[in-house]
């Protein structure tokens, strides 16, 4: 049994019994933004299943152009009611949810109308392509005052925590990141911190929405789906100048995102099997980090999208990296997607029962 996996998580009144996180996958079944009951029932199954804590799909927030596709779930207005039933689900199973708070930013998809005029720091996509318009300091007033709003919502409405979405060259990524962040004003800067201003204005409002005690969660990435081999800090020196302003700011938990787990973060320094991003940015910071990146599969999760199907994979080497407590938590989620017993049939030895994920399992919600 993998004992380092199933052993609880007491953080700041988050009350885990196991290590393992569901991973906010992107589902799009919330038609005209309101997710209804086959929504609750899919998170309440992964709280049947005994994961230790849901992070929710990506929601967005009361602003125009925060979605790219209508059927994305909104976490405003006429949306909380299905928010609430789905809370009501997973804690009657004994489960524990955050909701992932989201902005598209300039994100680019032409197959499904959006939810407004696509905003970003500089009306850029990516380098050299623009796409929408740039943001005014009344747009980024009123986006960071979304962001707070949603924060107090979850926690009203009885989440355990909240998670900004700040990674994948969508908004909030979309500001540290100086292929997409042009500006001249106070929002941009020569280095990376000053980019993060953006991201730490979002933390400080939320944890005034929430209060002290509320676990507030972001997760962040180097890579961007607009280029997988972006890297916003390239030396340990360069992480912490980013990141230790939004611990600062409120930040409780990183969620350090990777394509793949295993690789580590600066091999240059610590070899082939150093740390990995969760671990940099835990050993930099001090605070608790969450690893994600093809986990319990053979294959990673943008090729998985594209067609390319995964079968189950080990897990040795991901203990042996959480026994060393080179982070604290780990995220599945495509394995999640096809399987929501996934975590009990890790516990019990089950392994031959596990299930492949191919892209067809994105059609249905199981």
């Amino acid at each position: 049994m993998p004992n380092s996996l199933f052993r609880p998580f007491d953080f700041k009144g988050l009350h885990l019994p196991n290590r393992i996180v569901m991973a906010p996958m992107t589902r799009s079944f919330s038609p005209n933004g309101i997710p209804g009951d086959n929504v609750a029932a899919y998170y309440r199954r992964r709280a049947e299943g005994e994961v230790g804590l849901i992070v929710t799909e990506g929601t967005v927030i009361e602003r125009p152009g925060s979605a790219n596709d209508p059927s994305y779930p909104h976490f405003y207005g006429d949306a909380l009611p299905g928010w609430a039933k789905v809370v009501e689900e997973v804690k009657a199973a004994n489960g524990r949810i955050a909701p992932q708070l989201w902005h598209v930013g300039s994100a680019i998809n032409r197959a499904s109308a959006g939810d407004g005029e696509p905003e970003s720091p500089s009306g850029l996509f990516k380098p050299g392509k623009e796409w929408g318009r740039a943001m005014s300091d009344a747009d980024i007033a009123d986006t960071i005052a979304a962001f707070a709003r949603s924060a107090a919502d979850a926690k009203r409405l009885g989440f355990d925590a909240i998670e900004l979405h700040g990674a994948h060259g969508y908004l909030i990524d979309q500001f540290f990141w100086e292929g997409t962040n042009a500006r001249t004003d106070a929002w941009n800067g020569d280095d990376l911190p000053q980019r993060a201003r953006f991201a730490a204005e979002i933390l400080k409002a939320v944890r005034a929405a929430v209060g002290a005690d509320f676990p507030v969660i972001i997760r962040i990435s180097q890579w961007k789906q607009q280029n997988y081999d972006a890297k916003l800090a390239t030396t340990p020196d360069a992480m912490a100048a980013w990141l230790q302003p939004l611990a600062d700011a409120g930040a409780d938990i990183f969620h350090c995102s990777q394509r793949r787990f295993w690789e580590p973060e600066f091999p240059e320094i610590d070899g082939e099997v150093g740390l990995n991003f969760a671990g940099w940015a835990k050993k930099l910071t001090g605070t608790p980090t969450i690893t994600v990146g093809s986990v319990g599969l053979d294959g990673e999760f943008i090729a998985a999208f594209g067609g390319e199907g995964s079968k189950p994979a080990s897990l040795t080497g991901l203990l042996e990296r959480l026994d060393r407590d080179e982070f604290d938590l780990v995220a599945v989620g495509r394995a999640l997607i096809v399987d929501p017993d996934w975590v009990q049939k890790v516990r019990d030895g089950r392994i031959d029962e596990l299930r492949d994920f191919n892209r067809e399992a994105l059609s249905t919600l199981v």
